[in-house]
């Protein structure tokens, strides 16, 4: 029996579209039924246009007729984070800060998306300025994982990851700073793929820490990843980190691809904390590579001990750089009965800020200070770099590194949010990759007893996301993981 739809993949859409079996306005009217149907369970999204989407669906289906398509992504709905700049839309990053903030450009990757006729598609739920591994930041609303409404989709990208599960939207973008797509992904079932440092363009998203924050994809299959990242990936001017890489066909690659790989399997990322179930199904996708005659290596990351404390480190000192701009001066949230201009900033950032972001930008101002800035920001650093050579040094003898995405599946709502620490450890096997700058892909692999998703964590070399995507894909291929669906 065929899927419904709103569940249908990108790739075999564009195939329906193309072949006249469908119109994007149809599609699109399958989307936002869907969403309609099932928005009050998951809370995936805080702001969308049905009217708007649709006439974006209705232009798709006129070029197609004229002979002008735009490519496979011409008429699919995207949902996007709410922390991209889409002009003329909302642009709150679930922030009171930012509440009443309407975009007046389009993010690079919203320019290209537009190119390419994809219809855009609401503004999703995310922690607030994207600080949180649970979506239970956001000022506006706790978004639900469509699996058990009662847990928690993953974060920051929660309300991107839970509306791609729950079919709310065909493909939707996220940004990863230290494990925003890959864990949410992982927590809701679906593909997720956080892409090598430069390769997509961040003017236009609203930074969090600079030198991690990455744009990419959530999808229900690894060749619609794929294709989503080829849109958007790609060098561009007006980011001055973006890298000059070649972009080829990932989606082919995921076609094409076939083992043997080496694979390394590093001890570290097995140990204390790892939750039983999620252990056994990684270790099964082990043992399915094995099996295809790949080569399993146990490799170390011996540095990856620090990982966590580097990253809060890192990426607190460059929160509370970014997050300076809020002054309640020149745009976003001002106070209103402020006495002068020191008591406007004070005030506006009280009160418009959440308690998350302000814990990060305490610490980040003080591993930023004065006397302290060597023996925290700057050993960081150089520690950050250990953990690159680590990966590096790795891949001389590995084409990727296997890992569990999340130690644990989807938690209860509330359980960890009196514990900053265990909610941090929640991103604890996919924070290296941000600090190495590498792309990473998760991808389903199994349910818990509970009935809950578990993805495992695919990390290979800088600019290697064909390879990555391929080795992913051929694990998709063999299994039905991708194909089961929430009990919505």
């Amino acid at each position: 029996m065929s899927e419904p739809l709103h569940y249908r993949t990108a790739t075999d859409l564009a195939r329906g579209l193309a072949a006249g079996e469908t119109s994007a306005e149809e599609v699109a009217r399958a989307v936002i039924e869907r969403t309609q149907a099932v928005e009050p369970k998951v809370r995936a999204f805080h702001h969308r246009d049905e009217e708007d989407a649709l006439e974006q669906a209705r232009a798709s289906d006129r070029r197609r007729a004229e002979g002008r398509c735009l490519g496979p992504l011409d008429g699919i709905p995207v949902g996007i984070k709410d922390v991209l700049a889409v002009e003329g839309q909302p642009l709150t990053c679930s922030s009171k800060m930012l509440e009443n903030f309407v975009a007046p450009y389009d993010a690079t990757v919203i320019r290209r998306l537009k190119e390419r006729g994809a219809v855009l598609w609401g503004r999703l739920n995310m922690d607030e300025f994207a600080m949180g591994s649970s979506t239970e930041n956001s000022a506006f609303q706790v978004t639900a994982n469509p699996w058990d409404p009662e847990r928690i989709p993953g974060g920051s990208s929660g309300g991107s990851a839970a509306a791609c599960a729950a079919g709310e939207a065909i493909l939707t973008l996220g940004s990863d700073t230290g494990g925003s797509i890959r864990q949410p992904a992982a927590l809701c079932g679906i593909v997720g793929m956080k892409p090598t440092y430069g390769l997509v363009s961040r003017y236009g998203l609203v930074a969090f820490a600079s030198s991690l924050d990455q744009i990419g994809p959530f999808a229900r299959s690894v060749e619609d990843a794929a294709l989503l990242i080829g849109a958007i990936a790609g060098h561009d001017p007006l980011d001055s980190t973006s890298y000059r890489a070649e972009i080829p066909d990932y989606a082919e690659a995921v076609r094409s691809a076939r083992p043997p790989w080496k694979i390394g399997i590093p001890g570290e990322y097995f140990g204390e904390g790892l939750d039983p179930e999620v252990r056994a199904a990684v270790e099964l996708a082990i043992e399915f590579y094995r099996a295809e005659g790949c080569e399993i290596i146990d490799i170390s990351l011996p540095h990856t001990q620090y990982a966590v404390a580097v990253y809060y480190i890192i990426a607190t000192a460059e929160a509370s750089s970014n997050l300076a701009r809020y002054d309640g001066v020149r745009y976003g949230h001002r106070a209103a009965e402020a006495k002068d201009a020191v008591d406007l900033y004070f005030q506006s950032r009280a009160e418009g800020f959440g308690s998350e972001v302000k814990r990060r930008i305490i610490l980040g101002t003080y591993v930023l200070s004065s006397g302290y800035y060597d023996a925290y920001y700057l050993r960081a650093q150089k520690v950050r770099t250990l953990i690159r050579q680590d990966f590096l040094e790795a891949f001389k003898r590995v084409d990727a590194v296997l890992t569990p995405t999340s130690p644990v599946p989807a938690f209860k709502r509330g359980e960890r949010t009196s514990d900053p620490l265990a909610m941090y450890l929640s991103d604890i096997y996919t924070i290296s990759a941000n600090l190495a700058g590498l792309p990473g892909i998760s991808v389903p692999c199994g349910l818990s007893s509970g009935h809950l998703p578990i993805g495992l964590q695919l990390i290979g070399q800088p600019f290697g996301e064909a390879g990555l995507l391929g080795m992913a894909g051929h694990f998709e291929r063999h299994h039905d993981h991708h194909l089961k669906r929430p009990p919505l």
